[in-house]
């Protein structure tokens, strides 16, 4: 292994380490003592790496938004009409926050006053929403009277991060089931009846099937 290779890996582990602290104990409480031992490396290979507490929760945050990204754009690929994208790529983005500490870690991180981060994941997630939502309505998708994209793109919001808050207690939050109870309720407010008819709330079989939905 090369030296850059083992930096690479080093601080790849020091990333997971901390976003496992921040997951667990919040910014203000996780340690940078513990973040390097949770990595298996001492605290001067963690100053080599990361200058402080905040620099590595802005790596954090940052591989937690390319995860994001790179799901949203893997789903986009699939080529669905925009509003099952939509609810596709709520599925992922709900596997994501299930099933990958980074993630989470980088979204509670996002909500965090003190994190000191000037990225949010909610943000983005949001610029998300509200561009299937533009491109359902230029598709004619959406109902008569559904108010303004604006106010839609904050309902869509609103509801799913409201998942990804209440999962810290209790993870069934953001379960298949409850993500396609969500959908099963918001769909029929969005959609005009004739392409309702052809939306799924639990998720096309490409994305509702594979729980491995690539990220790499």
């Amino acid at each position: 292994m090369t030296k850059q290779e083992r930096a690479t890996r080093t601080r790849d582990a020091l990333i997971r380490s901390a976003a496992e602290e921040f997951d667990r104990h919040g910014y203000v409480l996780a340690t940078l003592s513990a973040i390097s031992s949770g990595a298996g490396v001492s605290p001067g290979a963690l100053h080599f790496h990361f200058e402080n507490k905040a620099a590595i929760a802005e790596a954090v945050e940052q591989e937690a938004c390319t995860s994001l990204r790179r799901t949203a754009r893997i789903v986009y690929g699939r080529r669905s009409n925009a509003l099952q994208n939509l609810t596709d790529t709520s599925h992922a983005l709900a596997r994501l926050l299930r099933d990958d500490t980074v993630v989470r870690a980088g979204f509670r991180l996002s909500c965090a006053d003190d994190s000191r981060a000037e990225l949010s994941l909610r943000q983005e997630w949001q610029s998300c929403v509200q561009q299937r939502l533009a491109e359902a309505a230029d598709e004619g998708l959406l109902a008569a009277g559904t108010g303004g994209r604006q106010d839609l793109a904050r309902t869509v919001v609103a509801a799913t991060i409201g998942l990804e808050a209440l999962c810290h207690d209790n993870g069934e939050w953001l379960s298949p089931r409850t993500v396609t109870g969500l959908w099963r309720t918001l769909l029929p407010m969005l959609a005009t009846p004739e392409s309702l008819a052809g939306l799924d709330p639990a998720g096309s079989p490409a994305v509702a099937g594979d729980t491995r939905v690539p990220v790499g």
